[in-house]
């Protein structure tokens, strides 16, 4: 009795900790594939707020924005 509840207690923290890494993995597979942001996005944005980018301050934003993904 105390070994099928121990067994299935196991099975579902090793089942919620595969789960995790396994969702971790494809989700950041997903991002480098699809990124939520390009450099179009950070153009139209800069120049909604009124500025001129120039192609090293996009390049600057999409480096700093990768750094955290």
């Amino acid at each position: 009795m105390l070994i099928d509840i121990l067994q299935v207690l196991l099975g579902l923290i090793v089942g919620l900790v595969l789960g995790f890494f396994l969702a971790k993995h494809f989700m950041m597979k997903y991002l480098k594939k699809n990124p939520p942001i390009n450099e179009e996005m950070i153009k139209a944005l800069m120049m909604q707020m009124g500025r001129k980018p120039n192609q090293k301050q996009i390049n600057q934003m999409m480096k700093s924005m990768q750094k955290y993904m």
